[in-house]
Formats: C-alpha cells, structure tokens, sequence
C-alpha cells in the first residue's frame, strides 16, 4: 500500500537525514519505526504525509507518487495523531473530533454520527463527553480524542508519532491495548512511531528498526527477538528480552497443569456437591470414577436447578466433557484449545483416559510469571518487604 522507494533526505546544512530507504508498509498492519533520539524515524513518518518531501526517490501511495499530488488533500486523508494531541481549547470535544470531516464538507448530520460513534468506540460515552472542552479531560482522555479526530474523516492510513509517550504508565498501557483492540475492528493501516522496545513489541505487526538514517532491521516482533541483525539492535532489545526469548521453552501441559483440582465421585449427592463447592470456592466440579476415569463436569448452576429433586446424584445432572488435552502436549496446543472454543480450563488425561490435572488461566498465568518475575510486582510473587 505505501512504499519508499531508494528515499534519501539531506538538509541545506549537508545533514544526511535519511539514507537509501527501501520500505513497504503493509495494509491492515501496525508497523513501528523504533530506533535511538535522531535516527529518522519521524522523518521518515513525516515522507508519508508530505510535512517532510525527499532530497531523491519516491513515496508511493496506492502505487501513486505522492509528488504529485495536492499535498492538502493528501493530508485531509490521512489521520494524525501526535504526542501533544494539538486539541483547539475554545471547540468542544465533538467539534475537536469532527474537524477534518467539516474540512471535507461532510453533511452535518453525518459528522455527529460518526464522531459519535468513535467517542463511543474509544470508551468516552459522547452524551457526556461531547460537550466538554479539552481542559475538562485527563491527558489520556484528550489522547483518546485525538485518536478519535484522526479516524473521523475515515481514512485507510493513519500515522501516530509518539502519541502515547507524555502519558502515565497506566493511562499509556490502556491506550496501547484500545489501539489493538480498534486495529482489529477498523483495520486500519497504522505507521506508528515510538522509542520504547516494549511498546512496539505490544502493538506491532512489523518492526522497522532505525539507525543513523538507515533500516537496520525489518521483521515480526518475534523474529527480530529470536534473529538480531547485529549488535546493535541486541544492545537496542536489551539483554533480558533476549534471555528471555532464547531461554524460553514451551513447556507441556504436566508442568502447568494443577494436579489437585475439586473432583467428586459420580455418586456423590446435589447437597453435597454443593457443600464442596461452597467449600473450596469454585462453581464447578469434575467427576471422576474410583480409578480416576473423566466422566463430566457439573456447574452449580445445574445442580441448583436440579437441586428439588431428592435422591438424584451428580451423575445424573453432570454433563459430558467435550474438550481434553493429552498427557505430554504442549501449553501452546491447550491454549488453542481454549481459546478456540472459549473454555476456562481444560482437563489433562492419559492414555487411558484417567484424569490427572486441570489447565486454568490462573495455573497459565502463574507459570508465565515464575518464567518471567519481573513482571509481577514484588507485593505478588511473595517477595515484598
């Protein structure tokens, strides 16, 4: 969708901003340009839009050179987004978002609906927030806005350079993932600009790794975490990334799984289930027989229905499990497993089918932190003061 082609940029002072890049932006894709303070990376950004035109080569749009187009109509359908959110203090939220579409002559009726739906999107209900003025919102928020008012217009490309690096950690993670989450949505094609290694890991589809106005190395987050072109962008990953990454095996379900979930026997009554799970605090259990054969699950959603019944069992309310993962697989192969078909945990068996343990969200998330530590705060994995 947008490529440069041989694109060199040199000042009137001789300074070689950028040297003989050679890119291709994919459409539908997040890629980041990442690299060092002065490395070219909004330079680049910037070719796009034509705020920056190259010294020599070209910049295709659609398989268009941008050279030759109105840069003003250019801009007008492209969306923006930078760190200072540039919001007009005397508009109104929905008048801020609903710009470019007036730029454009959009009827009035129109702009409403869509910003409208937009503030909505982002998690700003329009009711309440289009009215307010930018001086009434957290910076967050007003970056949220800014989101909002460069998707208005509807454009296929946005670019977004550093939007997010002024904000506080919290505020920039939940922004982070409103973006993936509106990438998935609005399929947009995003040139994201940023110097923080973990954020384009979070967000990218294509990594292009600048150094010195040069791509050092373009590539899938995770193939430039396992494959470093050089020194360079190893010293850039950071060391513990790369352990990490390197160090990392996939482990198999025995080494995840909890080995003494709540089990009941298939003659076990409705009171007394329900005792066990009041209990032990779950709202399910799996039913084994004497030589610990799988043979349903019953929630306590079922067994209360079925709970003025005298006499029945959980045998008789419990249903069958559709789903298992074998003794020996892979964590990678369970997680498929359930995520595919939406399932909170999944049962681990033998050959024989003989019941050995249960694969949870929580036994996932506990084993990828005992991997990694340092994304658990001291006070949660037992090691405050």
């Amino acid at each position: 969708m947008i490529v440069l082609e041989h694109v060199n940029k040199v000042y009137e002072n001789g300074f070689h901003a950028l040297k003989d890049i050679n890119l291709e932006f994919k459409k539908g894709e997040i890629t980041v340009l990442i690299g060092p303070s002065g490395c070219g990376k909004s330079t680049t950004m910037k070719l796009i839009n034509a705020l920056n035109t190259p010294s020599s080569g070209r910049v295709l749009i659609d398989g268009k050179d941008i050279s030759r187009l109105n840069p003003v109509e250019l801009r007008r359908n492209i969306g923006y987004v930078i760190q200072s959110v540039g919001l007009f203090p005397h508009m109104n939220i929905a008048k801020n978002a609903g710009v470019v579409p007036r730029l454009k002559k959009w009827d009035k009726d129109k702009i409403e609906q869509k910003v409208n739906q937009l503030l909505d999107m982002v998690g700003l209900d329009h009711t309440t927030y289009g009215t307010r003025y930018p001086s009434e919102l957290s910076g967050g928020q007003q970056q949220r806005v800014g989101v909002v008012r460069a998707l208005a217009a509807d454009p296929d490309i946005i670019l977004m350079d550093e939007p997010f690096s002024a904000l506080d950690p919290i505020s920039r993670e939940q922004l982070q993932d409103e973006l993936i989450r509106l990438q998935q949505e609005l399929n947009k094609t995003i040139i994201f600009v940023t110097h923080d290694m973990d954020e384009a890991i979070k967000i990218a589809d294509t990594i292009v790794l600048m150094k010195d106005g040069e791509v050092i190395q373009t590539g899938r987050p995770d193939t430039i975490l396992r494959h470093p072109a050089n020194d360079f962008v190893r010293d850039f990953i950071g060391s513990k990334r790369l352990q990490n990454e390197s160090t990392y095996e996939i482990p198999l379900v025995d080494e995840v799984m909890i080995t003494n979930p709540v089990t009941a026997f298939p003659s076990r009554g409705l009171a007394e289930a329900i005792k066990m799970m009041e209990s032990k605090r779950v709202d399910s259990l799996l039913i084994v027989d004497r030589n610990r054969q799988l043979q349903g699950a019953v929630s306590i959603y079922r067994v209360l229905d079925q709970y003025g019944e005298e006499g029945k069992t959980v045998a008789d309310v419990m249903h069958p499990v559709r789903y298992s993962v074998a003794s020996g697989s892979t964590l990678a192969q369970a997680i498929e497993i359930m995520d595919s078909h939406q399932l909170s945990n999944l049962p681990v068996v033998d050959s024989n089918n003989r019941f050995l343990g249960l694969i949870t969200r929580g036994s996932v998330v506990k084993h990828l932190a005992e991997v990694y530590p340092t994304i658990v705060p001291p006070e949660q994995n037992g090691e405050g003061e």
